[in-house]
């Protein structure tokens, strides 16, 4: 479920400021967090950290330049 930063905030008992500034940047990069249109998401890395199941299937991400590869080498 997708959550705002002034939620998170809230729930680090921290300033939004923070959360937007030093804690987020951190777990984007780690791939903890994905930020969404609707907000922040535990990505599947981040599930696996905590030792819990996705709510959800993984999604197979596309690798346009693998695509391109693919169709060059059946040419």
């Amino acid at each position: 479920m997708p959550r705002g930063a002034e939620t998170l905030a809230a729930a680090l008992a921290d300033q939004r400021d923070v959360v937007e500034e030093v804690i987020e940047p951190y777990l984007i990069q780690q791939g903890f967090i994905q930020r969404t249109p609707r907000g922040r998401m535990l990505s599947d890395v981040g599930y696996r950290y905590l030792g819990l199941t996705p709510l959800r299937p993984p999604v197979a991400q596309l690798d346009l330049l693998a695509a391109d590869a693919d169709e060059e080498a059946a040419s």
